[in-house]
């Protein structure tokens, strides 16, 4: 019996060390004291039933835990805490003092301060009531502190709320309070200020040069600041105090946010789907899943919104991509890495003092490490877009002095193609060199098309595309070019005979001598042969033409002097020509030699070109432009 009585109070004693927590003692001196670690009594009501008055009782007071951590936590978020700090005065304190609890993301908290008079002050407030409501009007949740006069007091605090909140318990005078309120709000100020600046400036590069880098930019920063207003209570407090609400949704909305755009702007800076097209499959996917991830959170689990560690694969897919393009020599992402890596520091430095493994740090550095890695990230950005558009400015001038240092070179060409021209028109006839001056007049107008195009060059620096363009308008004026030269050749056909050689630069193959055949045969109009219906479409052969009334179809040699010919098409071309150039007086031996075919069909061909010659109404002057192509209108009696 003595050693169960023995053992018993031996039981009862340890329960009592458990049991019993040791005051804070605090002085008139005391400005500010954090409770942390064993500072902290909690207990757990996992029914959510208990009264304050039953927390009080002696068997409910037994069953408080020492804090083992450094900030105590509602590890279970279906369960109520009651939190209790012991504070010992050893004068009397008035009314200047106030209990603060940190987190401002606790959907509820109550709080029983001592009046002094042997009772409790209650005081009710939370992210889940509306914000006029609580006693300061300020981001955290704080309780005045009645007169109080010498002695130990017992502090109690319930919180529920369906997000993990750490529970930082502080005691200040009002002095020190309002010291630390108004340097945080001017710290607040001067960061959310910088994101309306950075905002700014790039909404309007963005309405200058319309690159979606700006844009995608200007929504992460203010994506950034809405999720750390919403962080820090700030955005209840300002933006929607009387929509409670929103704040368990609040930081979920804007970090996801904060993830998409941010892989947006990665691939729009970096232009990685450009450069890397699997690394930016990869990026779509990250962006698809973290949407998913999002939808599905806020329709069936909304608990999973406080597992905000899945940011780190977005994070650390943007931060892979800086570098893997940086070492592919991309030089815009060098400050993209620079900007990333202050943000993972950041990042870093948080989660490690959240788990406590970097306590000695003052704890503004620690709480607040992922905003001064967004300060840091988005003046970097800032950088990497600026470096970026300078890269481009470099690359573009480079662009543009080639094409200007081309357009010389061209224009030199031109000018001596021009003054060769002008020579060879000079040795022929009067009528080739006024063709001569309109080609001059023709180089005018190009040498002012080109000077229009390097200003419009210096105008529009920032838009790639337009570089194509001039190339394009410089084509085209080549080509108008080329088909004044065309003209001048055919001014050479009826002046001097040309050689097989010449001939076939304007008659080259049998597409362009069918060409030439249907403009000269349905010149004014088509009218079918069969029924004379005037409508048609394409034929099955080339450049022919169907009636598409009676279907017949009628060849572009049919009714020409080249019908049912034998011999190229092109060489038929040319027997013509020489025929009509030598007025009928070249033998048939001659043409044999220019033409590569046997004389017997010169002279069988020849002779039918001969009767049209002689035949013809009207008299065929061998200078007469296009003389000679009036003749493939004329049908021969015999067959070739």
């Amino acid at each position: 019996m003595k050693i169960r009585g023995f053992v018993i109070l031996l039981l009862l004693f340890q329960m009592g060390l458990l049991s019993a927590q040791k005051p804070i003692a605090l002085s008139t001196g005391t400005a500010e004291h954090i409770f942390k670690t064993a500072e902290v009594y909690y207990l757990e009501d996992s029914s959510n039933v208990l009264s304050f008055e039953e927390i009080r009782s002696p068997e409910r007071a037994r069953q408080f835990k020492p804090n083992e951590r450094y900030y105590p936590k509602n590890f279970n978020r279906s369960s109520t805490y009651w939190f209790r700090v012991r504070m010992h005065f050893d004068q009397q304190i008035s009314r200047d003092r106030v209990m603060e609890l940190f987190d401002q993301t606790a959907d509820m908290v109550e709080a029983y301060i001592p009046n002094g008079a042997g009772g409790f002050a209650h005081y009710q407030t939370g992210a889940s009531i509306d914000f006029e409501n609580r006693q300061f009007m300020h981001k955290n949740f704080e309780f005045l502190i009645p007169t109080l006069e010498k002695g130990t007091y017992e502090a109690y605090f319930k919180v529920r709320s369906r997000q993990m909140v750490n529970v930082i318990l502080v005691y200040r005078t009002l002095d020190r309070f309002v010291q630390y309120t108004l340097t945080e709000y001017f710290t607040f100020g001067l960061f959310y200020g910088m994101i309306i600046l950075f905002s700014f400036n790039n909404l309007l590069m963005y309405f200058a040069v319309r690159g979606r880098q700006y844009l995608y930019y200007v929504l992460y920063i203010v994506c950034v600041g809405l999720y750390e207003m919403s962080s820090d209570g700030v955005a209840f407090q300002y933006l929607w105090p009387g929509n409670p609400w929103f704040n368990q949704y609040a930081t979920a909305v804007f970090v996801c946010c904060v993830s998409v755009f941010a892989l947006l702007f990665t691939k729009s800076l970096l232009h990685v789907k450009q450069r890397e097209p699997r690394l930016n499959q990869l990026l779509n996917w990250i962006i698809i899943l973290r949407i998913l991830f999002f939808v599905y959170c806020l329709g069936f689990n909304q608990n999973w919104f406080i597992y905000k560690f899945v940011e780190i694969v977005p994070l650390s897919v943007a931060f892979f991509s800086g570098i893997w393009l940086w070492k592919k020599k991309y030089r815009p992402a060098r400050y993209f890495v620079l900007a990333y890596t202050f943000l993972f520091l950041g990042f870093v430095l948080k989660v490690t003092y959240v788990l406590g493994y970097a306590r000695f740090l003052p704890s503004s550095i620690g709480h607040y490490s992922i905003t001064f890695g967004f300060v840091l990230e988005m003046t970097f950005l800032s950088f990497a877009i600026h470096d970026k558009v300078r890269l481009l400015k470099n690359k573009k001038e480079r662009a543009q002095k080639r094409v200007i240092e081309q357009m010389q070179i061209n224009e030199k060409l031109q000018e001596m193609h021009n003054r060769d021209l002008e020579r060879k028109v000079q040795e022929r006839t009067l009528e080739v060199m006024q063709k001569s001056k309109e080609l001059v007049e023709k180089s005018e107008i190009i040498n002012d098309q080109n000077r229009d195009l390097k200003e419009m060059n210096s105008l529009l620096w920032a838009q790639t595309e337009e570089i194509n363009r001039m190339n394009q308008l410089l084509a085209k004026d080549n080509k108008n070019l080329q088909h004044n030269i065309e003209r001048i050749t055919d001014d050479r056909v009826l002046s001097k005979e040309m050689n097989f050689e010449e001939f076939g630069v304007k008659y080259p193959d049998k597409e362009t001598c069918y060409k030439v055949l249907s403009e000269l045969k349905w010149k004014k109009e088509y009218r079918c042969l069969k029924c004379g219906y005037d409508n048609y479409c394409a034929g099955k052969t080339p450049y022919s033409r169907r009636c598409t009334k009676c279907t017949y179809e009628e060849s572009v040699l049919n009714n020409t002097i080249f019908e049912n010919v034998r011999i190229p098409i092109n060489k038929a071309f040319y027997l013509v020509y020489l025929v009509h150039f030598h007025q009928g007086e070249i033998s048939s031996y001659k043409l044999s030699q220019k033409l590569g075919i046997r004389q017997s069909t010169c002279w069988n061909y020849a002779s039918k070109v001969k009767d049209i010659l002689t035949t013809s109404r009207t008299k065929h002057k061998k200078n007469e432009k296009s003389g000679w192509t009036k003749l493939v209108l004329h049908t021969l009696d015999r067959p070739t």
